[in-house]
């Protein structure tokens, strides 16, 4: 299972962004999906997670209400639309995939089972 994950730029405080990842090699609609992030110097942390079937989503309080996840499973791809962005969101943004229900929400990174490579989202003041 491969996880291809895009979208990451240079924007000034207040600006959008929408991440994208691809998933490949797997059966994407029986992956719960989450979006994490690492800043410099910091443990990689929960951003959001989402359903198989985008029925549950969920924030870190840090980001409830700017950011949400979505899912298209007829393109094999999760998002993560970004908005009011502020510089404490600078980090490289992850995607991930776990395989089981009862864990996926639990902001855990050790449960997620297949990892994209990341991409850098930079915000500057």
């Amino acid at each position: 299972v491969q996880l291809q994950a895009c979208g990451g730029g240079l924007v000034q405080a207040g600006a959008s962004l929408r991440l994208s990842c691809a998933v490949s090699g797997g059966f994407f609609s029986a992956y719960y999906m989450g979006w994490f992030r690492q800043a410099p110097g910091k443990k990689r942390e929960f951003v959001a997670a989402i359903g198989w079937d985008s029925r549950n989503t969920y924030y870190a309080a840090s980001v409830k209400g700017r950011f949400t996840i979505s899912r298209d499973n007829a393109k094999n791809t999760v998002f993560l639309q970004m908005n009011s962005l502020k510089p404490d969101d600078t980090a490289v943004y992850y995607c991930a995939a776990d395989t089981n229900y009862r864990t996926y929400y639990s902001g855990d990174p050790d449960v997620y089972d297949y990892w994209g490579q990341g991409t850098l989202v930079t915000v500057s003041s």
